[in-house]
């Protein structure tokens, strides 16, 4: 696969003194460039409809076991530490499998891989409907993950292929929008279900949903791409070798620490003072309904903001709900925390995301691929950082440490967006 030229990252001191007002947030025209060429056809509705979809169906069944863990563990007679090996799994394989999966989508095509991952994940979802201990459990989440791991590179990937650069951000925070929906309802819904239909029945849903969809996504056309001549691991080369990639991917990894890894604070924060975990889990689902419900504006503001002006914004809000929720954990304040954390995730993530799919267009799905593995990333190591004041309860150190690390991410994420200008190709 032949290399994509890619621009290499600035000094400060050459910071264009012209940005474009109208830029999306993938990188748009020079408003002063005298014509713009024709704009692409839109993909087909259905289309989208089918990867938001797919999106959907993989959110809710990476989120659904956490507010079940208590109600499996006692049909199948073990204890809650060890069926949170069953959440924990799950969400190693899914960020391991990320390149693996960004890989095959650039060579064998996207919905090839989106097809086999549906159906692989269908049948995984089954086995942990059927599964008849917790070892059997453990091992189908496994796969699961594995499986459902690769609905972000070929879904971002499909959309980066067939959507110009300049009206790339709207789809893609509808696709954020449907992540963000299958969190909410995994979260929300899954603990209700599991309550009054059983915990088997959760698991069920996506293997049903994920077969349906495999069957839908048969006639949708592969977007083209370039030969595949080239040795296997050639699309890693290419989204290694590029500067901007490294530098996309480190504000990833401060953005999945900020924005996912402290975000799974704020149930427990609640429940240690004794609030009942189905309230703290119905707060904690605020933040995919304040996703949700900015997205529609973000799409409208996409085109009259800059992606710098995006990505300030929804800093801005990340960094006021981790200070609010430093000063105060009582319920009010960390479902008001929720709430800023979704809406500032659908200014800023959405801003990153379409960054990402533009940086490597030769290798895009690898690139996404590494974005996520880098996203991932970070909330496992801020998890880790914090878990052992997190044992102690310390809960607003902890916010407070959110609430200055968004300083640095907006800051990186802002300024390397505002110097970067995307290649042709993308």
């Amino acid at each position: 696969m032949p290399e994509q030229s890619t621009p290499s990252i600035p000094s400060i001191p050459s910071m264009p003194s012209k940005l474009s007002t109208a830029s999306t947030g993938s990188g748009g025209p020079d408003p002063s460039a005298p014509s713009r060429p024709p704009a692409a056809p839109a993909p087909p509705t259905r289309a989208l409809r089918l990867l938001r979809a797919a999106g959907l169906v993989s959110n809710f069944d990476r989120f659904c076991i956490a507010p079940m863990l208590v109600l499996i563990a006692g049909p199948l007679g073990t204890g809650l530490s060890t069926m949170a090996l069953a959440a924990g799994v799950y969400y190693l394989t899914y960020g391991l499998m990320q390149p693996a999966w960004g890989l095959a989508s650039d060579r064998m095509g996207r919905i090839r891989v989106l097809r086999l991952s549906l159906a692989a994940g269908s049948l995984a979802a089954a086995l942990s409907a059927l599964a008849p201990n917790a070892p059997l459990l453990i091992v189908a989440r496994a796969l699961s993950g594995a499986c459902f791991a690769a609905c972000i590179p070929a879904t971002l990937s499909h959309i980066g292929d067939v959507v110009p650069a300049e009206r790339r951000q709207r789809p893609l925070t509808d696709l954020m929008t449907a992540f963000s929906l299958g969190t909410a309802l995994g979260t929300v819904t899954a603990g209700v279900l599991a309550h009054y239909a059983g915990w088997r029945l959760v698991f069920a849903l996506p293997a049903l949903l994920a077969g349906y969809l495999w069957h839908a996504l048969r006639h949708l056309p592969e977007p083209a791409r370039r030969p595949s001549g080239s040795p296997l691991l050639a699309p890693f080369r290419v989204v290694l070798a590029t500067p901007w990639m490294w530098y996309v991917m480190a504000v990833a990894l401060l953005e999945g620490a900020v924005l996912l890894g402290f975000l799974t604070y704020l149930a427990p924060a609640l429940e240690a003072r004794g609030v009942p975990a189905p309230v703290a889990g119905a707060v904690s689902a605020l933040y995919g309904v304040g996703a949700m419900a900015c997205a529609q504006l973000v799409k409208k503001l996409v085109g009259r903001w800059s992606p710098t002006a995006l990505i300030v914004a929804g800093g801005a809000q990340a960094g006021a709900a981790y200070a609010l929720a430093a000063v105060s954990r009582s319920e009010l304040a960390l479902a008001v925390t929720a709430l800023l954390l979704g809406t500032g995730w659908s200014f800023l993530h959405t801003t990153v995301q379409a960054w990402a799919t533009a940086v490597t267009p030769a290798a895009r799905a690898t690139g996404v691929a590494m974005f996520g593995v880098s996203l991932y990333g970070g909330s496992a190591l801020a998890g880790g950082l914090t878990a052992g004041a997190a044992g102690h309860h310390a809960y607003g150190g902890i916010f407070l440490a959110a609430a200055l690390l968004t300083i640095p991410l907006t800051l990186a994420a802002a300024i390397g967006r505002a110097r970067y200008r995307c290649s042709p190709a993308a």
